[in-house]
């Protein structure tokens, strides 16, 4: 497997990446989570349809604007963990003195429609661990 970053922060330098991903054989994408790649999700999402190339996010709300697929952190218990948190602060603890939390709860979510356009047929058993999947 080969690895190849792409800059997110400039719209020509994806578009040339993607269609340059889409030259190469068995090729896809994985999006990390970064503010470049968030800004610019509707262009990669519509790239990455356009030369049907599989494509994996790092949260929910990719799918469902028509990503393949996500898995990563889940968005709701992460904010239940940041409102307990606001809670011992607002009782007088020290921020300083609460420890760092990583997610605990991560969410696998699949866009059938998505898979559908691509070309893909999804396996049984993935759509059985999917938390979510968009139909």
């Amino acid at each position: 497997m080969e690895l190849t970053p792409i800059d997110v922060r400039d719209p020509g330098e994806i578009e040339r990446a993607i269609a340059a991903f889409a030259r190469e054989q068995n090729g896809g994408l994985i999006v990390t989570a970064s503010q470049p790649s968030v800004t610019h999700r509707n262009l990669i999402i519509s790239l990455a349809t356009r030369y049907r190339l599989p494509n994996i996010y790092p949260f929910r709300y990719y799918p469902a604007i028509g990503g393949l697929a996500s898995y990563g952190p889940d968005a709701i218990e992460a904010h239940k963990r940041a409102a307990a948190y606001v809670d011992r602060i607002l009782k007088g603890e020290k921020p300083a003195d609460l420890p760092v939390q990583a997610p605990t709860k991560y969410a696998l979510v699949i866009n059938l429609k998505t898979a559908k356009t691509l070309g893909l047929t999804v396996p049984p058993f993935l759509l059985a661990r999917a938390d979510e999947v968009i139909e």
